[in-house]
This record gives C-alpha cells, structure tokens and sequence, in this order.
C-alpha cells in the first residue's frame, strides 16, 4: 500500500483566496442587497425603471459572488471554466425567456374575451 500524500502548491493556495478578499466580496454583496431592499420598499420608482434597477444590481451581485467567492477567472488555465460559465449563463437566459415569453402567449391565447355585460346580466339573476 502505497502512502499518497497531498502537497499543496503555494502559488495555487494564494491564488484561492484569502480573507481579506472574502470580506471584501462580502461587504459589496451586503451592499448590493441592501441597496435592492431599499429600492423595493422605499419605492423610488415603479414600472420598468425598478425593474431594471433591481436585475442590474442582481447581475452585479451575481458578478462580484463570482469573483470574490467563486474565484472565476483566477485559476492558471481559466478558459475552461469561462466558457463553461458562459455556456451555462446562455442556457439559463434561453430558459428564462422561453418561459416567460411561452406563459405570456399561452394566457393570451387561452383565455377567452370576457364579455363584460353578459357577466354583469348573469351575476344579477
């Protein structure tokens, strides 16, 4: 039986991370959240500027997890990893908006007019 012993590589533990950079993507990503609550509830805006603020601070988030947590791009061979990322956030946003788009169709061609006198003279027989 033979003894497998596991060296670490110092240029691979430096480059994994180190506390300051966690605190760091943290207090950003506490902030993002902070700011996407604040929004929400004091209501500074409404429509599609909130919803658009709101999915801008989501991706920024989403970014800065990816790179102080998840530490993508910091690898020696990084490409890999990219294109899988990409490959992956191109499948989710085909799947988002397919369903989105597929929901908002169906609704619209599945429910019938509502004729609005016809329901009034029924609910008062």
């Amino acid at each position: 039986m033979k003894n497998k012993t596991h060296h670490i590589d110092p240029s691979q533990t430096h480059s994994l991370g180190n506390y300051k950079s966690y605190t760091v993507g943290f207090i950003i990503s506490l902030i993002l959240t902070m700011a996407s609550y604040f929004v929400v509830v004091g209501q500074l805006s409404t429509g599609w500027v909130i919803l658009t603020t709101l999915m801008g601070l989501g991706v920024t988030q989403a970014f800065v997890q990816l790179v102080f947590f998840l530490h993508l791009g910091k690898e020696s061979k990084p490409d890999w990893n990219l294109i899988t990322f990409f490959f992956m956030a191109l499948v989710l946003v085909i799947i988002v908006i397919g369903s989105l788009w597929i929901m908002y169709h169906l609704e619209e061609r599945t429910m019938p007019p509502m004729d609005h006198k016809h329901m009034m003279q029924h609910e008062s027989m």
